[in-house]
């Protein structure tokens, strides 16, 4: 399939109109020229929504695989929506639709991917595996793997974020390096993210959205609804049609060229390291903040009992437990000395200027 991959439409299928609706509204939607031009890969509906909590919408289940049928018949887009048993992949296929995915709790049971999988085999559905929701790699490659194990062709990987007691702005936390580290290890397998479900609200899917593309996801999953305030779930994650066409040609499509003539598959393997390399770059600089911070009130303390900048016995216990940790990690000795050396003598300045008031 041709990249970028985009799928769009209701969180859930509420109504034969609502669906309807959604449908007529994206049928004719372009990417841009620098994006290839091309329209929605996927129409997306769920029709089975068990909730956390029981009581609340959960779907229209078996209903709506006709209006989803009618859709895909009438608007030529290709309808896809998740499964979360074999019962549920039995209808789908019985209705004649063209992609399943797996969501993030059915992923995190091996025995309901290896059901899934079972009756999936040999079929020309294209299958999408959401991650876990708890932030385990080898669960999701797991999972994929046990897909492809039955059905080797169009299988595809979704980011969604994971629960991980995540208090920040976003819906789910995103810990970007899961998806990079899925990339590494399956770099034929490709990998969209899902801001929607990612951030729980509209405002910061723009951010989310282009943080994807800029680290070379191959598409994205948005959840568009004719009108999100009337929407059965999830209204405020779901973007008006026009507010997704406007996303989509504000984005920037960023295409990598290459210096080198590399084969295909080591581009993809050399720009997925690379990109390892840069998400790790940014929690290096993170987790260096948080340890300045900490020197700064280390130097309060200090400060206020006149206790001296230097304290030799612990920098030298510090130090002798880094160069253990280098030798155990396979690193070179010395070159660990330098970077923290260079961290202490920052320490040392950032604290000098504290006590002298600076």
């Amino acid at each position: 399939m041709n990249h970028p991959i985009l799928i769009a439409g209701p969180c859930a299928a509420e109504s034969q109109e609502q669906v309807r609706q959604a449908a007529l509204q994206l049928k004719d939607f372009r990417l841009p020229q620098a994006a290839g031009g091309g329209g929605i890969s996927f129409f997306r509906s769920g029709l089975w929504k068990p909730r956390t909590s029981p009581g609340g919408f959960e779907g229209v289940g078996e209903e709506g695989l006709q209006w989803l049928r009618e859709v895909q018949e009438s608007t030529g887009l290709k309808a896809c929506t998740e499964v979360g048993s074999a019962r549920h992949a039995e209808m789908v296929l019985k209705a004649g639709l063209s992609a399943v995915w797996l969501g993030t709790r059915t992923t995190a049971n091996p025995f309901l991917v290896e059901e899934i999988a079972r009756v999936l085999e040999g079929t020309a559905l294209h299958i999408f595996v959401k991650n876990p929701i708890n932030p385990d790699l080898n669960l999701w490659i797991g999972a994929v793997q046990r897909i492809m194990r039955h059905h080797p062709v169009n299988v595809y990987a979704i980011h969604r974020g994971f629960s991980d007691y995540h208090s920040g702005q976003l819906r789910n936390a995103p810990l970007w390096r899961i998806p990079i580290e899925f990339k590494v290890a399956m770099p034929g397998v490709p990998l969209l993210c899902d801001p929607s479900h990612l951030t729980g609200n509209t405002v910061l899917i723009p951010n989310v959205a282009q943080r994807a593309l800029d680290l070379n996801f191959d598409g994205l999953m948005l959840e568009v609804h004719p009108c999100p305030v009337e929407a059965l779930c999830d209204g405020p994650q779901q973007l008006t049609p026009d507010a997704f066409k406007q996303l989509m040609h504000s984005l920037s499509w960023r295409r990598s060229l290459p210096s080198e003539n590399p084969s295909a598959e080591e581009k993809i393997e050399i720009d997925a390291i690379r990109t390892r390399i840069g998400i790790l770059d940014d929690e290096l600089v993170d987790i260096l903040a948080k340890r300045m911070s900490l020197i700064d009130t280390i130097g309060e303390v200090k400060k206020r009992g006149g206790i001296g900048i230097v304290q030799i016995e612990r920098w030298n216990r510090v130090l002798e437990r880094i160069r253990q940790q280098a030798t155990e990690k396979g690193l070179d000795k010395d070159f660990i000395e330098e970077v923290y050396r260079a961290i202490h003598q920052e320490a040392i300045k950032r604290q000098e200027k504290i006590i002298r008031n600076e």
